[in-house]
């Protein structure tokens, strides 16, 4: 029942290309199994969508990048209705990178995979949202940042 399903939670998903190839991380989901995802995250309270993308995407790849444009948002409920995510997927494009960074627990490791690696693994992924989210960005789908707006307390 809807009703009783708590509200959405707000996340970032970094998608960033660099040479064909999509910055996702391996990490060991709740269940502690391996799978795939974008750099991704919870937005804290007084960030804004970009701000967290930057932090989220750093501390689970140590790659610091720099927010471009909105790839969509994205409303996803777990098969079994326990959650439901609002996801704003954002394209970056990679700055530099820190290799010796702490990565977030449950990180295994980032890797660089093309979107056809990506859709031969795709029961690996974390969601549908993943492979989703990179035919979106390879369709074109971009929307200028200024699209979210942070209004003060």
């Amino acid at each position: 029942m809807l009703g009783n399903m708590a509200r959405p939670r707000v996340t970032v998903a970094a998608i960033v290309e660099r040479g064909g190839r999509f910055l996702v991380v391996e990490e060991r989901d709740d269940r502690g199994e391996l799978v795939i995802n974008q750099p991704a995250g919870h937005v804290e309270c007084g960030e804004s969508l970009p701000q967290a993308l930057i932090r989220e995407t750093y501390e689970e790849t140590g790659w610091y990048v720099e927010p471009r444009a909105l790839v969509g948002a994205y409303l996803w409920t777990k098969q079994d209705g326990s959650v439901s995510y609002l996801r704003m997927a954002i394209a970056a494009e990679p700055d530099r990178h820190e290799p010796e960074a702490p990565l977030d627990e449950g990180i295994v490791q980032p890797l660089w995979m093309s979107r056809d690696e990506l859709a031969a693994c795709r029961e690996r992924h974390r969601s549908a949202l993943v492979l989703r989210c990179v035919d979106d960005y390879l369709a074109g789908e971009a929307y200028p940042l200024s699209v979210f707006k942070s209004l003060p307390p």
